[in-house]
């Protein structure tokens, strides 16, 4: 089922989430919906505070980005193949130089901002059968998972940005709290009345 996304201004993408059980309730229906609100959007990404649950739980599939040109047949391969839910997920290690990406948000639409993030990183994190794991992730899959991470730490990727851009972007940011911004998926806006 496809939910709204919470756009910038809700509380909730501020809040650090809290840890699950497997016996959180509905939650293959809340993945399930997760994925459903993601592809809908068109994205490779969604963390549950973007849906109005402040839980450590996020979902990634980077198949959009694995018709790149700019990218080797191996990057493309393991962009294609990578469909993964995160619960519980905890950074261990962000390393390797920093490289800058143009990233976007579902809950930030219309605007896009060159970040630096770390090319490596190591992960530990329940998967959607509540499997422990511990991961290496490198490339654009480690940024995609950092983009994520920051979401149930309360980290939007505008945080990473200079202040004179932040400047830039924010009549954006306002027109999104207040409703203006019109993407072709469902949304919930802080303040749609433009108080």
């Amino acid at each position: 089922m496809i939910i709204p996304i919470y756009g910038y201004g809700e509380p909730v993408l501020r809040q650090v989430g809290v840890d699950i059980t497997p016996e959180y309730p509905n939650l293959k229906e809340v993945i399930a919906n997760m994925y459903d609100t993601m592809y809908n959007a068109y994205g490779v990404g969604l963390a549950a505070p973007q849906v109005g649950l402040a839980i450590r739980l996020f979902v990634i599939d980077t198949e959009p980005f694995s018709d790149s040109d700019d990218l080797s047949k191996d990057e493309q391969e393991q962009l294609k193949g990578f469909k993964q839910t995160f619960i519980n997920a905890t950074m261990l290690k962000e390393e390797g130089e920093e490289w800058g990406f143009n990233e976007g948000c579902l809950s930030i639409p219309d605007v896009r901002e060159d970040v630096y993030r770390n090319e490596k990183i190591t992960i530990e994190y329940y998967d959607e059968e509540f499997m422990k794991k511990t991961e290496v992730f490198d490339g654009l899959i480690a940024r995609v998972i950092q983009h994520e991470y920051d979401h149930i730490e309360g980290i939007l990727f505008t945080d990473k940005i200079s202040m004179l851009k932040k400047t830039l972007i924010k009549k954006k940011l306002q027109n999104i709290m207040e409703g203006k911004s019109r993407p072709d998926y469902k949304m919930k806006f802080a303040n749609k009345k433009g108080r």
